[in-house]
């Protein structure tokens, strides 16, 4: 189980809301995401570095439905309506994380004339970033991000029965190919003992670059083909515990190689693990 709120909300909201899971899409609601206008809900705040960033992303990287850009308000009167999709921050946190942390994440929904927003159909979850965590963790990946939304919302548009699609996991099958493509990583998303390519190189024998977040950037926005990035959300700091989520993305086919989650504490740091690697370099 795990609880959401709409981050954007929160001003609105007296508690969390606690959700078992968001419904997967029904073929109808697959139907009608297909003819729905997306609107991406920004935040009030006028200086909001979000509202900019996500809004450059999706003017750029979304094709599959028109876009539309609308407020708090506006997304209050127009989530009962499944002519609309909904591109919108949320807070979540996890029932089996005792740390109490909570994450920003990425939300793809549907909109559908029911009480509760935790009843929307949901096409789409990424996470971002730590709450609490700067914009700038994640912004220079968030074209990525998008590009991958859309992807995963096809799959899911073309294959409504495929259950396995509610779980990032089922890119886990891609990792084979892995192999054959360079893997570009910032220090800081590794554990300390594998901090250098040589400590990498014991465990994982083929291409990693650890980067800086320029050449991430650059890597995403023209595209390098056989590159996946590291996408880490996590605690800050190996003494922090919180869960920490690891995905692989291909910055030029936008599609997932691998996700996995683990507890970071005192044992176990916010980042990749030498597990990780040795589960990359199994296959």
């Amino acid at each position: 189980m795990k609880k959401t709120s709409i981050l954007l909300l929160l001003a609105l909201l007296s508690a969390a809301v606690i959700a078992q899971e968001r419904p997967y899409p029904t073929v109808a609601d697959a139907e009608m995401f297909k003819k729905s206008v997306i609107c991406v809900v920004m935040e009030d705040d006028p200086f909001s570095f979000y509202n900019a960033e996500i809004k450059d992303a999706v003017s750029k990287y979304w094709k599959v439905t028109p876009v539309k850009y609308i407020t708090v308000q506006e997304f209050n009167v127009m989530r009962n309506d499944p002519a609309y999709s909904f591109l919108v921050l949320t807070i979540t946190n996890f029932s089996n994380d005792k740390s109490g942390s909570t994450y920003d994440f990425l939300n793809l929904l549907l909109g559908a004339d029911v009480d509760n927003l935790d009843e929307l159909p949901e096409f789409c979850a990424i996470p971002l970033c730590f709450s609490g965590a700067p914009e700038e963790e994640y912004s220079y990946k968030l074209g990525l991000i998008i590009r991958f939304m859309e992807y995963h919302a096809e799959l899911v548009m073309k294959n409504p029965s495929l259950s396995a699609l509610r779980y990032l996991k089922y890119y886990n099958k891609n990792v084979p190919d892995i192999k054959n493509k360079t893997i570009l990583v910032r220090e800081e998303d590794l554990a300390p003992e594998i901090n250098t390519e040589e400590r990498i190189a014991v465990h994982y024998p083929y291409r990693v670059r650890i980067v800086d977040e320029e050449e991430i950037m650059r890597a995403i926005e023209e595209k390098h083909e056989n590159v996946v990035i590291v996408h880490k959300v996590g605690p800050d700091g190996v003494k922090r515990s919180g869960t920490c989520m690891k995905t692989l993305i291909g910055t030029d086919d936008a599609i997932m190689y691998y996700y996995d989650s683990h507890m970071a504490d005192s044992k176990n740091a916010s980042g990749l693990l030498i597990s990780d690697l040795k589960r990359l370099a199994r296959f």
